[in-house]
């Protein structure tokens, strides 16, 4: 429901911009700008949803499995709880995958349809959304062997927020040229990757010609990025992941059933 809600109000939002566009009260840049302004905060709502969905559900599947014997009952026959790990991860990875990339492609038709503007690499965006998706849900199915479901799902909600907010805060240090407060986003980023893959995200949906004619100007706004993301730092998001669900398999192999 929330997703259909979002749809229906941003092609009513993007529906008067093109108004705005044809009385000419907006020029053609600006309105490319605005329209993907206006895509990376609609995509930042999606993006929230998953984090919401995606941490609220892990912890509650990984034990409601357990406490109710499902988990048990499985694993007496000769399989490893790795293996059963893996598989329930992989289910809640399609799930939260799927959403993002489903909704983000939704909206993207939205665009296309009220202001006729196509991001320039929107398969790339879906992509690292979907990313940011996994990062979220392998940590909180992390929590979720340690801590109860809802404190785990808290916990990674929180996370994600104070990393996008360090990122805002980054951001913002960069474009006052103050290093000691831009690299609180980039220990931020490095720590959990979700805003350094949702930003990748946002240079992918963005009109590349109006963030040049206008990017002086923009720098430091929370919804627009100035850079790519570098190959290096999705290096680093990959191993992260695995050595994160390396942790989780460690837990949940110690856990009492």
């Amino acid at each position: 429901m929330l997703t259909l809600l979002l749809l229906g109000l941003s092609a009513w939002g993007f529906s008067r911009l093109a108004a705005e566009s044809t009385q000419g009260s907006l020029t053609s840049g600006e309105a490319r700008l605005a329209a993907s302004q206006v895509l990376n905060l609609v995509m930042f709502g999606f993006s929230l949803i998953a984090a919401l969905g995606t941490a609220f559900l892990a912890g509650p599947t990984l034990s409601g499995e357990t406490e109710s014997g499902i988990a048990l009952a499985v694993l007496a026959r000769p399989i490893r709880r790795s293996a059963f790990l893996l598989g329930m991860w992989l289910g809640l990875v399609a799930f939260g995958s799927g959403f993002v990339v489903l909704a983000g492609l939704a909206q993207c038709l939205v665009v296309r349809w009220t202001v006729d503007y196509w991001p320039p690499h929107p398969a790339a965006a879906l992509a690292l959304l979907a990313g940011e998706t996994i990062v979220l849900l392998t940590l909180a199915v992390l929590l979720s062997t340690v801590v109860s479901p809802m404190a785990s799902g808290v916990v990674t909600v929180g996370l994600f927020g104070a990393t996008w907010v360090a990122g805002v805060v980054g951001g913002v240090g960069a474009a006052l040229g103050n290093d000691g407060i831009a690299r609180v986003g980039t220990v931020s980023r490095i720590l959990l990757p979700t805003d350094g893959l949702w930003r990748g995200a946002m240079h992918a949906l963005q009109d590349p010609v109006a963030l040049a004619q206008f990017g002086s100007e923009m720098q430091g706004f929370p919804f627009l990025s100035d850079a790519p993301l570098a190959g290096a730092y999705l290096a680093w998001a990959a191993p992260w992941v695995a050595m994160v669900w390396a942790l989780t398999a460690i837990s949940f192999l110690r856990k009492d059933l």
